[in-house]
């Protein structure tokens, strides 16, 4: 991990509120991702990896779900 002392004073936001954004968009950015992965495994009728893609795109929407509902609840908090 890179040692940084950047707590929202660059960006405006507090950095476990930034994490929190990053995390989202990163998941929702691997969802995607793996949506082509899905059809290049299924083109090649390698259902073990397209099963394991699916998988992992169903986690990465549920990451994106567990964090947007806690991102929901803290900017009606603020």
């Amino acid at each position: 991990m890179t040692s940084r002392t950047e707590t929202g004073d660059v960006t405006g936001t507090r950095d476990k509120d930034y994490n929190l954004v990053w995390y989202v968009e990163a998941c929702l950015s691997n969802a995607l991702r793996l949506e082509a992965y899905v059809q290049d495994a299924e083109r090649a009728k390698d259902t073990e990896v397209a099963e394991l893609f699916r998988k992992a795109q169903a986690d990465s929407r549920k990451g994106a779900e567990m964090g947007k509902k806690l991102l929901r609840s803290r900017l009606q908090e603020g």
